[in-house]
Formats: C-alpha cells, sequence, structure tokens
C-alpha cells in the first residue's frame, strides 16, 4: 500500500485525527489535510500522485514548423548554402512562418534529428574580438582563389570585398591573375561604386611588388594607379592571413557554393555561376557579422568614404537600440538629449548618424530612416512633430 494511501485511509477509515495522522507518518499536517481534501474531491484518484508534467510547453513547436526546419536545412545544405540554426531562422522570417520560433529551439530540433553534432571545444564567435571599417567603401579588400574546372583545367577567381558591409563588389574568373587584370577589375567596380579610401591586400606581386627584387623594385600596375587617385594601399603581414580575413571567409563561402554545383568545362560557365551567387549572397544571404541583414543593406544605409577622406570625420556614428518608451540617448558637447523614435519601434537596432546638430536615425536591418531631424539644444527630449 503507499504511503498516501495509507495517509488517506488513516483518516477516512479509521477516523484518527488529521494531526495524530501526521506524527504517526512523520509528515506535516498541511500535507495530510491536502490529501485528504484531494480524496474528498477526487475519490480514489488520490490515492496516485500526479504527474508533473507541465499543462503549457512555451518552447514546443509544431509539426508543421519543424518540418520547415527540416526541409530548410536540407534545402540550404544541397545548395551548398550556410544551414545553421540563424540562418534558418531568417529564413522562416522571410517566408512569413508565424510563429517563427527561437534560435534554441531551431538547434535543439537539428541536433534531435542528427543533422548537426555538437562541439563544446570549438571557440565560440563570440569570443573573438572583430575588426571593420566605419563606413562603407572605407577599405576595400581583395584576394584571388583557384578552382579547377571538369576538364582539369585550374583557373583563379579574384574577389574585391567591401570591408564593412562584406558586400561582394566585384567577383570574376579568369585564367591566370596579373597586375593588369587586378587594375582593370578594380577600375570597373569604382565606376559602379565610387572609389574607396584604402585597399587590403595580401602580398601577392599582383597587388604589390614591394617585396620584389629583394625590395628594389619599383611600384607595381595597382600600386600606381592607387597613388594617383590619392587611394591609400594596405598589406596583412606575411604569414597573418586572418588580416584579410572578411575576403578569405567570402572565397571559403564561393568555393563550398561552388562545390554543390555541376562542374562546368569553360570558364564563362563557372562566370555564371559566379554572378548567380554573387546575386545571393548580396541581396539574400542574411549575415551574422553584420547583423543578420543582407550585405547589399548594409552597403547602401551609410554615407560612403572617399579617396583621403576616411572616414568622414564630421561623421559620428553610433549603434544603438530603442527602449520601450521609443527613444534613444545620444550626447552632444557634455548634455544627454533623448530623441523621440516611436513606441512602434522599441527594441529595434538603430544606428545613429550625428554630423554635429544634424542626425539621421536608420534602422539597421533594414537600412530604413526613422528619423532626421536638426538637434535642438534648448531641449533635453526631442520629440516626434
Amino acid at each position: 500500500m503507499s504511503k498516501r494511501r495509507s495517509i488517506i485511509l488513516s483518516v477516512v477509515l479509521e477516523g484518527r485525527s488529521q494531526a495524530e495522522t501526521a506524527r504517526r507518518f512523520e509528515v506535516s499536517e498541511a500535507w495530510v489535510s491536502k490529501l485528504v481534501t484531494a480524496y474528498r474531491r477526487e475519490g480514489p484518484a488520490a490515492f496516485e500522485p500526479k504527474s508533473k508534467r507541465p499543462k503549457t510547453s512555451p518552447t514546443q513547436i509544431g509539426e508543421p514548423t519543424v518540418q520547415a526546419i527540416l526541409d530548410l536545412r536540407k534545402q540550404l545544405s544541397s545548395r551548398g548554402l550556410d544551414a545553421g540554426a540563424e540562418t534558418i531562422r531568417w529564413h522562416l522570417q522571410q517566408h512569413g512562418h508565424n510563429p517563427v520560433p527561437p534560435v534554441s529551439t531551431i538547434r535543439r530540433r537539428l541536433l534531435a534529428a542528427g543533422l548537426i553534432t555538437p562541439d563544446p571545444k570549438k571557440r565560440p564567435k563570440a569570443s573573438l574580438t572583430r575588426f571593420e571599417a566605419d563606413l562603407p567603401n572605407e577599405t576595400w579588400q581583395t584576394d584571388m582563389c583557384h578552382w579547377r574546372l571538369a576538364n582539369g583545367t585550374d583557373t583563379e577567381i579574384l574577389s574585391w570585398i567591401d570591408d564593412h558591409s562584406r558586400y561582394a563588389l566585384h567577383v570574376t574568373a579568369h585564367r591566370t591573375v596579373n597586375a593588369q587584370i587586378v587594375v582593370d577589375t578594380f577600375n570597373n567596380t569604382c565606376e559602379i561604386n565610387g572609389q574607396p579610401a584604402s585597399v587590403l591586400s595580401d602580398n601577392g606581386m599582383y597587388f604589390t611588388a614591394r617585396f620584389a627584387r629583394g625590395g628594389q623594385s619599383g611600384p607595381n600596375h595597382l600600386q600606381t594607379l592607387l597613388a594617383e587617385l590619392g587611394i591609400k594601399q594596405k598589406h596583412s603581414r606575411p604569414n597573418h592571413p586572418t588580416t584579410c580575413g572578411k575576403v578569405e571567409r567570402f572565397q571559403q563561402t564561393l568555393k563550398k557554393w561552388l562545390r554543390a554545383q555541376p562542374r562546368t568545362n569553360r570558364r564563362s560557365q563557372l562566370q555564371t555561376q559566379i554572378d548567380e551567387f554573387v546575386d545571393y549572397y548580396n541581396h539574400q544571404r542574411p549575415h551574422r557579422s553584420i547583423g543578420r541583414t543582407t550585405p547589399a543593406i548594409a552597403y547602401n544605409r551609410l554615407p560612403k568614404a572617399t579617396p583621403n577622406n576616411q572616414p568622414d570625420t564630421t561623421y559620428r556614428i553610433r549603434k544603438d537600440r530603442v527602449d520601450n518608451s521609443g527613444k534613444i540617448t545620444i550626447r552632444h558637447k557634455g548634455h544627454l538629449y533623448k530623441i523621440g523614435i516611436g513606441r512602434t519601434h522599441k527594441q529595434q537596432p538603430v544606428i545613429a548618424l550625428i554630423d554635429t546638430l544634424d542626425i539621421r536615425i536608420i534602422h539597421r536591418d533594414t537600412g530604413e530612416i526613422l528619423r532626421h531631424l536638426t538637434l535642438d539644444t534648448t531641449r533635453t527630449y526631442q520629440p516626434i512633430t
């Protein structure tokens, strides 16, 4: 006989008081009272303990959502694209899925399905110190990687990437990259996107001749052009590829995607595949390092730096989040001013572009201008007019 049953029968059947029963079974009188009350309300069902399972489970998601997560994982992986939990959540949002589960729930579903393997020894990305240019066109990174065609012919892919936004400016396939091709692609990129304030590359001979002939060689094509345009040229130190980490990472992502496509025999066909990837990368793929927005939005939401203007010192850029009352706070000459944005934008990430008293508030993820105002220094609160 269970202890619960014995306690209940001691009071109900044997007629003992609840205090006596509590002393006999060495339990509290409150618990005896609770069991007796349950028996009188439920009958014999009170003899057995009730399940402790919660009545609701906020993290539980429906089968259609689970299937959508698994389908997206399969589709993205088969195309050679990022298919992590954060990327899947972004795609669910873009597809209008409601509700959208949190990243932790998506990761648990992927783990349960055996689609990802936990690696507790892996260094978390949050522990890394990131460096990026403050403005678009402040620094362009460039590099070359190899790709073999289906017939065994080796090709070289030259990439130009914006450091601030990770925007793929110009990516082209060549039989062999040389100094003239680097200059030509740079000029083509400038025609479309304007000129950068600086260029960052490794020490390849087509980027710099500073190590040629023991450092006694004159400047090459790119060095000469950048000097004429007033564009600063920067290089990574030998054996330090992480300095050009953004373009290196882009090339890894590109090659992962190319490996998932049919191998081509012609360089023109490879270029078509590259163009398809660049369009997806710039306009459809969320990038973790820029707040899960697309490189195109990040590239176009801020004013662009220019040669000899690295960055424009009249601008002060501040990242913030709208508070629950719909405001952000900025400092001007030692005084704090509250700027109204609107409660509809509470907790939204924003970027404040501050040029003396001229202020623009931009939504970090969409690039939308939420407010443009001239700061009134005679009042602490800047209301929405």
